[in-house]
């Protein structure tokens, strides 16, 4: 969700290599293409609906009103929405623990994918409890908590694995703080974009009006842990990891 779309189209475009295309959704939404494939979408609604510039998981759900309801009924808040748009409904979520999410009732490219090619992201919820953040979300957005189903939620100690039959779509962590100063450590969902050099995409972020969070290991240089994270000119948080 970003305030203005040519700025953060140039910003991303030099720092990711993204090009773009017309979303579908009106004059103010464009998604973000890598090799002609989708890996991102940028709304510039933030100023309108009154939220804070961020990246932003959205989920898909069967009926919206519902979601949004059973949402409520285990602890989070609807902030925003349901809104209507050309080609669905969307709202935007708090969870228990305070991490932003959205719920999308609507049709859904079948190119778009998670966590394939040189472009695509990944998602970690950084939680409080993740045995008690994976209930949340099964209960509310119809994750099949260790099933057999296509989309499960599975748990390994205390990290719980979204999957999309053995695809990782998205994971949920625990240890997070809702107190701490350094945002990498409060409850919140982290996106990260996939990158070939994250030393060349830090520079470059840093030239066009982004910002480095330093690591709690000050003493590694960006890059050398494989990964950095970052905001953008208008201060939302994303991560660049080397390409596999």
């Amino acid at each position: 969700m970003a305030r203005e779309l040519p700025g953060a189209q140039d910003f991303y475009g030099k720092v990711l290599g993204w090009t773009y295309r017309r979303a579908g959704l009106g004059d103010d939404f464009s998604v973000a293409l890598i090799d002609g494939l989708p890996v991102a979408g940028i709304g510039a609604l933030a100023s309108s609906l009154q939220v804070a510039v961020s990246w932003t998981p959205y989920f898909n759900v069967t009926d919206v009103d519902e979601a949004a309801a059973r949402i409520r009924e285990r602890g989070g808040t609807v902030g925003v929405g349901p809104l209507a748009f050309h080609t669905g409904r969307a709202a935007l979520a708090v969870d228990p623990d305070g991490a932003v999410f959205g719920i999308w009732e609507g049709s859904v490219r079948s190119d778009w994918s998670m966590g394939r090619g040189s472009g695509s992201a990944s998602l970690e919820l950084r939680t409080r409890d993740a045995v008690t953040a994976g209930r949340f979300y099964s209960l509310t957005l119809g994750w099949e908590p260790e099933g057999e189903g296509k989309l499960r939620l599975v748990h390994e100690e205390d990290l719980s694995l979204l999957l999309d039959g053995d695809e990782e779509l998205a994971r949920i962590s625990g240890g997070a703080v809702q107190a701490a100063p350094d945002p990498q450590i409060r409850p919140r969902w982290h996106v990260r974009f996939n990158v070939k050099d994250v030393g060349a995409a830090v520079g470059t972020a840093l030239a066009s009006g982004g910002s480095l969070v330093p690591r709690p290991d000050a003493s590694a240089e960006p890059g050398e842990t494989g990964e950095a994270t970052l905001r953008d000119p208008d201060g939302a948080l994303f991560t660049v990891t080397a390409a596999n």
